[in-house]
């Protein structure tokens, strides 16, 4: 298996255990790769939940380039709504996880198409 392979089944084993969602590994797949070379540097490839700048990263370069939603409070609470299901004390919050997570939050699977 390639280290993408093995990060993959990690990603879909904390999504099982740690937030309780049967992963569509299809689309975890997708997403993964879609996070590009940040999958493998320690400090990129997961997201801080308590930085503020962090989450108006997530928010702007994921939420609105990425998948194309229009600014609103409804973004940074599905953010929020995101991290309280992985756990806030969790430490490595994945960002391919979280990345996932509001994929699927907001039915914007078709933009992995």
């Amino acid at each position: 298996m390639s280290k993408r392979d093995d990060l993959i089944a990690k990603y879909a084993d904390d999504l099982k255990n740690k937030c309780g969602m049967t992963p569509d590994m299809d689309l975890l797949t997708k997403v993964t790769i879609g996070c590009g070379p940040s999958i493998y540097n320690a400090d990129a490839s997961t997201v801080a939940g308590s930085q503020e700048s962090e989450l108006e990263t997530v928010k702007k370069n994921f939420l609105m380039k990425k998948l194309g939603l229009a600014d609103g409070p409804q973004l940074m609470e599905a953010i929020n709504s995101v991290i309280e299901t992985y756990g806030k004390s969790e430490r490595n919050k994945y960002r391919a996880v979280i990345y996932y997570m509001l994929t699927k939050h907001f039915g914007k699977e078709a933009v992995y198409g």
